[in-house]
């Protein structure tokens, strides 16, 4: 089967779009203002912040599940909160994180259920509605998962399907909440390889949320970044890095971002400066261990004015510490770790 391909014409966009909740008899607490951002073909656009900012206020709102407090959204040029079910239904399809009970279901009669806005009363599947089914196992990758209980399935293969059943929706644009919350880490690369993947073949426009920020850099072609208390910001990934973005909405979080490396780092509690000898992978891995346990590590020396209390010297396979606790050799990284962290008068 030729891949479905949903016109060009759609993509969902919002305009001044305020979200948050009206609690009973109380007045409307906002949770972000002012968003006005949109979702192109072909672009899978991971919405990343804080916990608290409000990440699955918008999905919500955005899924046509919550009302927004001011704005619009729009679904091309209709507004999506006016849309009749069924309508929405096959324009728009939704992956939600929590697991559903679909009791003996097959995977490939759960992909099924994505025809429901396509079928009759009866849910009679047409010829070309199979040929869409198959389509979408296919293009997940789960054709041999079809005659298996969903119920004996990995959280990733479940995934799978319920990724397939979305598709069958032959939707303009597939919103997931946390698709990966449940997954090892191979499986959410694979996943997110996935989705980005199935944006670009497919012309769909994709949106996810995630809490994988190292795995949404280095896949998504956008982000969505809501800081707590807004306003929303809409780059590609390195946009975001270099302008400081990413570091300032995540610096109170319990996580920095390295600019230069392009990574999130825990923070620490700070050791104080170490030096460190020694090149190649050993060297790079001995450096990545001392800044786990919270140590800033100088590399050769570096441009510091005074000698670094402790350094480090990396052999083969053979850790040797000098200065002010040395000199000591070790054998294995770990016990190199030990006597570093051991507290000194």
């Amino acid at each position: 089967m030729n891949t479905p391909t949903p016109p060009t014409n759609f993509s969902l966009s919002t305009h001044n779009l305020a979200i948050g909740y009206t609690p009973s008899r109380r007045p409307a607490t906002v949770v972000a203002d002012q968003i006005n951002v949109a979702l192109r073909p072909g672009e899978l656009v991971a919405l990343i912040g804080p916990n608290g900012a409000g990440k699955s206020t918008l999905m919500r709102t955005l899924a046509g599940m919550q009302a927004p407090l001011r704005g619009q959204v729009c679904l091309g040029k209709d507004d999506l909160h006016r849309l009749p079910a069924d309508v929405l239904a096959k324009r728009l399809a939704v992956v939600l994180t929590e697991r559903i009970d679909v009791g003996n279901l097959s995977a490939y009669a759960l992909a099924a259920l994505g025809r429901h806005p396509y079928t009759d009363w009866r849910g009679k599947l047409t010829p070309h509605d199979e040929e869409v089914v198959q389509w979408a196992m296919t293009a997940v990758g789960a054709t041999a998962l079809a005659h298996r209980s969903v119920n004996e399935l990995s959280d990733g293969e479940r995934q799978k399907v319920m990724i397939a059943r979305a598709l069958a929706q032959e939707p303009q644009v597939l919103i997931l909440d946390e698709p990966t919350a449940f997954l090892d880490l191979p499986r959410r690369v694979e996943l997110m390889r996935l989705l980005g993947t199935l944006a670009y073949t497919t012309q769909r426009a994709i949106l996810l949320s995630t809490h994988d920020l190292d795995l949404a850099l280095r896949v998504a072609d956008r982000l969505w970044l809501l800081p707590s208390g807004g306003p929303l910001m809409d780059g590609i990934p390195e946009e975001l890095a270099f302008n400081g973005a990413l570091a300032e909405t995540f610096q109170s979080e319990g996580v920095e971002f390295d600019s230069m490396a392009g990574t999130f780092k825990l923070h620490r509690q700070p050791c104080g400066p170490i030096g460190l000898e020694g090149e190649g992978l050993l060297g790079q891995w001995t450096a990545r261990a001392l800044e786990r346990i919270g140590f800033e590590v100088v590399r050769n020396g570096g441009d510091l004015e005074i000698p670094v209390p402790v350094t480090v010297e990396v052999g083969a396979a053979q850790w040797r510490v000098k200065g002010q606790v040395g000199p000591h050799e070790f054998t294995t990284l770990a016990d190199l770790l030990t006597y570093l962290r051991q507290p000194r008068a």
